[in-house]
């Protein structure tokens, strides 16, 4: 019976995992290495709860309900109470499966652990522990509370039982789970971002400013957002790590990240949460 959830990471996707398990009722552990992260990361889950009672969405006694079902630790030595661990580290697949040999340590052996990762593949994370047939992705879309899919993916030894009881706790939440193998990317970002990479191709050899592209995009193509603005709001960082991990997995030239990413991504210009991107915030 799982009853209390692991969340490794209290960053973004982290939080919003731990509060969307809360809010349906299981007892969350969300864990990052410093307290300034785990403080923030509960604030960012008040803030969004506080917003869901303002437009009616929840009650304030779900709120703190939710409130109260949140745990936060340091020690991830704690994860030996999850029932179900899902990881929200940093994409850096040294970082992640030094943090899989040690969840297979601390937990207990038919728990299952799960990773949120946006391209780095599952077979490799599970081969970091002695439990690969119960290791598998789920990737949740940003933001974690508004966003419906989840892409559950299957790495190499991944079983069928474990798959279902991912696509189980996904119907629970509220989410559409949808499978996907284990190759560079998933689905998600395999079609999303060759779209954002070949946008900033488009700035950069002059084809039109970003304002005309997300136009072109929004207008043209019926999308809530366009693709520079997206690629704002998920960080120039991190397209760049998904890019690298198609084009380094699936060898293939179409998938070179545009040098303009790389220059905005040295200079430090990451989107939103830098203040600078393609836009300025």
């Amino acid at each position: 019976m799982i009853q209390t959830i692991g969340v490794i990471g209290a960053g973004t996707m982290g939080s919003g995992i731990a509060q969307v398990f809360a809010q349906a009722g299981f007892s969350v552990l969300l864990h990052d290495v410093a307290q300034p992260a785990l403080d923030r990361g509960r604030g960012v889950i008040d803030r969004s709860l506080a917003k869901f009672v303002e437009k009616a969405k929840i009650t304030a006694a779900d709120r703190e309900a939710a409130l109260g079902r949140l745990r936060l630790t340091m020690d991830l030595g704690a994860m030996a109470e999850a029932d179900y661990v899902v990881e929200a580290a940093i994409e850096r697949v040294d970082v992640k499966r030094a943090l899989f040999q040690e969840l297979d340590r601390v937990t207990r052996p038919e728990v299952m652990l799960t990773s949120n990762t946006s391209s780095i593949s599952i077979t490799t994370l599970a081969a970091a522990t002695r439990r690969p047939e119960r290791v598998l992705g789920m990737h949740f879309m940003n933001p974690v509370p508004l966003m419906a899919l989840v892409e559950v993916i299957r790495g190499q030894a991944t079983s069928a039982e474990s798959m279902a009881v991912a696509t189980g706790l996904c119907e629970r939440l509220g989410k559409t789970a949808v499978e996907a193998a284990d190759y560079p990317g998933f689905i998600a970002n395999r079609i999303l971002m060759p779209m954002i990479n070949e946008a900033v191709f488009a700035v950069m050899e002059g084809v039109g400013t970003p304002e005309a592209i997300d136009t072109v995009m929004k207008l043209g193509m019926n999308h809530p957002m366009g693709p520079l603005t997206l690629a704002d709001f998920i960080g120039l960082d991190v397209c760049l790590a998904i890019l690298e991990v198609l084009h380094d997995g699936l060898g293939d030239p179409k998938y070179r990240p545009c040098p303009l990413l790389r220059r905005m991504v040295a200079a430090g210009q990451l989107g939103r949460k830098s203040g600078r991107g393609f836009y300025q915030y």
